[in-house]
C-alpha cells in the first residue's frame, strides 16, 4: 500500500486535529488541505432538492501551507473514509421588493423570477442607503423597480440624531448572497473562522449556527440576539433530500452539513449554505394540438389511441454553455422532471416514446413515475460509454399504457452493428482497411432504436382479426452538418422494419416515432414523408471534404 493509505489508516484510529499555524509552518511532513465543497440547486414547490457535497483533500507544498485555505482546514493526514448528515431550515417570510407595481411582489413564479423577465433583468437585491429619503432601507429586486419606486420618493427631516448617509446610491448585491458569509464562514477549520480546533463556542462544532446543535453540544448561553435569530430559522427536516412545500414559498431555506468519520463518528468538517427564495409550482403546460390521423375511405374501423413523443433533453446535454439564454436552475433535472411528467399525464397518451432519456434517470426517477401513472416500459440506451459517472449515457424510453396493451415482442436495434454489417459483408471491406475504417468512423454514432409489438389488452370483435400495432422509437444523430449519415440512419431503419413487418406475414400497422433531427427541406424528411429523394438533394451531393460516401 502507499504510504498514503497507510496514513488514511491511521487517521481512522485517532481523532484528527487540526494543526495550528505554527506546528505548520514548522513541520516538514506532508501536510493536507481538507475542503468541503456545498451547493443546493434553486428551490422550486414540489421540486426535489439533493445536496452537493464533497469533501475531498490536496496534498500541499511548502508554499501552499502557510497560506489562507477558505472553507478548509490544514492536516498531517488525507481525509478518512465519511459520511454526511444533513438539516433543513426555514427562514422568515422575505418581502422582495419595495416597488408597489412590481409582480415579485405578489407572485413566486418561476416565469416572473427567471433572469430573463421584467425586461431581461436579473434578480439583484438594492437597498436605498439615503437617510433623508423615505425609500431608507428599502430593497429591490432589481434597477428598474428602484427607479420607478424613486419617483415616488420624498425627502424627511429625520433630525440630527440621525445617521447620514454618504450617498444616495443604492448598494447592490445578489439576491440570496447576502448574510450568507454569518454561516458559512464558520466551516470547521476555514481560514474565516476565528477558531481552528474542533470544538466550538457552547460546545458546539465551529461552523454550527446558533441555533443548530450537534448531538452530544449544547445551545449554550442565550442572548437577546441569539434568541432572535434563533426565532427567524426553524428546522424543517433532517432528511438528505427535502422537497419544498406550498408554506416555503417566498422563504429562504438553509442547508447544514457535517461530515463525520464512518469509523469514529467525529465530526470532521462543517458547512452551512443559504439558497434563494423557494419560488411557486410552475404554472400548467400549455395545451398541445394534437394531430388527428382519421381511418382511410373504406376501411374498417379499428382501436383508436393516442401517441405522444418527447425529446425530454437529457441532464447531460443541459448546460448552460448550451443554453446560455436559460436559468441555470431552470436546466437542472429535478425541475424539469417534475414538469415533463405533469405533461405527459396532462397529454394522457396511450404509448409514450421519449429520446435523450438518460440511463440512471430511467431507473431512478422515469420508470417509477410512469407505472405508478399506469404505464410499463422498456428502455435502449446507446452503444457509446457513459461521460464520467455510470448512468450517464441518454437512450430512447417507450411505454405503453396496461389497460390498453399488453407488450407482445420487443427488439432494440444498433446503427453501429447495422454500420459494421454494411462495410464488412455489403461493400466486403476489412473494417481494419483504410476505407472500411473511414466508413465506420463516420457511420458509427451510436444511435439506437427500438422496436415493439403491442397488443390490446381487449379487443373488440372487429379488433380481433387486427390487434396488433409496431412502433419504432428512434433518435437519429444531431450533427447538422452530417445530413448524409441521418439519411442513411433513416434509410437503413426503414429496411430492418420492412424486413421485420413482412416477415410475419400480416398486415401488421407499423407506427414510426422519435426526433430525427431534420427539417422539412431534408432529405430524411422526403423519403419518410414521399418514399423517394431526388437525386440532386443535397443532403446526398456532400462535397468530398466531409469525409466518405456513405450513400
Amino acid at each position: 500500500r502507499s504510504p498514503e493509505d497507510a496514513v488514511g489508516r491511521a487517521a481512522r484510529s485517532a481523532p484528527v486535529e487540526a494543526l495550528p499555524r505554527t506546528a505548520i509552518m514548522n513541520s516538514k511532513d506532508s501536510m493536507y488541505s481538507w475542503h468541503l465543497s456545498l451547493r443546493v440547486d434553486r428551490p422550486v414547490e414540489g421540486c426535489t432538492l439533493r445536496p452537493h457535497a464533497y469533501m475531498y483533500g490536496k496534498k500541499l507544498d511548502d508554499r501552499e501551507a502557510n497560506g489562507n485555505h477558505a472553507h478548509s482546514k490544514i492536516c498531517r493526514e488525507p481525509p478518512p473514509n465519511h459520511e454526511f448528515s444533513y438539516r433543513w431550515f426555514k427562514g422568515p417570510p422575505v418581502d422582495p421588493c419595495a416597488y408597489d407595481e412590481c409582480p415579485r411582489r405578489s407572485s413566486f413564479s418561476p416565469h416572473d423570477w427567471s433572469t430573463y423577465s421584467l425586461g431581461g433583468t436579473g434578480v439583484l437585491s438594492l437597498q436605498c442607503i439615503s437617510s433623508q429619503s423615505s425609500l431608507y432601507r428599502a430593497t429591490f429586486c432589481n434597477p428598474q423597480c428602484f427607479v420607478q419606486a424613486w419617483k415616488t420618493q420624498f425627502t424627511l427631516d429625520r433630525g440630527a440624531d440621525e445617521p447620514q448617509a454618504r450617498c444616495s446610491t443604492p448598494n447592490r448585491r445578489r439576491a440570496g448572497s447576502y448574510n450568507d458569509l454569518d454561516d458559512d464562514a464558520r466551516s470547521v477549520g476555514s481560514a474565516t473562522s476565528n477558531r481552528s480546533g474542533m470544538s466550538g463556542a457552547y460546545g458546539n462544532p465551529p461552523g454550527t449556527p446558533r441555533e443548530v446543535t450537534i448531538e452530544g453540544g449544547s445551545s449554550g448561553p442565550s442572548t437577546p440576539a441569539n434568541t432572535a435569530y434563533e426565532q427567524e430559522w426553524t428546522e424543517i427536516s433532517h432528511g438528505e433530500m427535502y422537497v419544498p412545500r406550498p408554506e416555503d414559498v417566498g422563504r429562504k431555506l438553509k442547508l447544514e452539513a457535517a461530515a463525520y468519520s464512518s469509523d469514529s463518528g467525529e465530526l470532521l468538517m462543517h458547512r452551512v449554505v443559504k439558497t434563494d427564495l423557494v419560488l411557486s409550482r410552475t404554472p400548467e403546460p400549455d395545451k398541445r394540438n394534437f394531430i388527428t390521423k382519421s381511418a382511410a375511405p373504406g376501411s374498417a374501423g379499428g382501436a383508436r389511441f393516442r401517441v405522444a413523443t418527447y425529446n425530454i433533453l437529457a441532464e447531460i446535454y443541459a448546460t448552460q454553455q448550451q443554453y446560455p439564454y436559460a436559468d441555470l436552475w431552470s436546466l437542472s433535472w429535478d425541475f424539469r422532471f417534475q414538469n415533463i411528467i405533469r405533461e405527459i399525464i396532462d397529454v394522457a397518451p396511450d404509448i409514450v416514446c421519449l429520446q435523450e432519456v438518460q440511463a440512471d434517470h430511467y431507473e431512478s426517477h422515469l420508470y417509477n413515475a410512469m407505472h405508478d401513472a399506469g404505464y410499463e416500459g422498456v428502455y435502449k440506451q446507446k452503444t457509446r460509454q457513459a461521460m464520467g459517472l455510470t448512468g450517464k449515457v441518454d437512450g430512447c424510453a417507450l411505454f405503453w399504457r396496461r389497460t390498453k396493451f399488453h407488450l407482445s415482442e420487443s427488439y432494440s436495434i444498433e446503427f453501429n452493428e447495422l454500420a459494421q454489417r454494411q462495410v464488412t459483408q455489403g461493400m466486403g471491406l476489412h473494417a481494419r482497411s483504410e476505407e472500411g475504417a473511414n466508413l465506420l468512423n463516420k457511420l458509427s454514432k451510436d444511435n439506437v432504436a427500438q422496436l415493439v409489438v403491442l397488443e390490446l389488452a381487449q379487443a373488440t370483435r372487429n379488433d380481433r382479426l387486427n390487434n396488433q400495432v409496431c412502433i419504432a422509437n428512434t433518435h437519429l444523430y444531431s450533427n447538422k452538418d452530417c445530413p448524409d449519415v441521418k439519411l442513411w440512419q433513416t434509410l437503413h431503419l426503414l429496411q430492418e422494419l420492412e424486413t421485420f413487418v413482412m416477415a410475419r406475414g400480416t398486415n401488421l400497422p407499423l407506427m414510426i416515432c422519435g426526433d430525427f433531427n431534420s427539417t422539412p427541406d431534408s432529405a430524411v424528411y422526403d423519403l419518410l414523408s414521399r418514399q423517394t429523394v431526388h437525386p440532386g438533394h443535397p443532403d446526398v451531393n456532400i462535397p468530398e471534404e466531409h469525409g466518405p460516401n456513405v450513400l
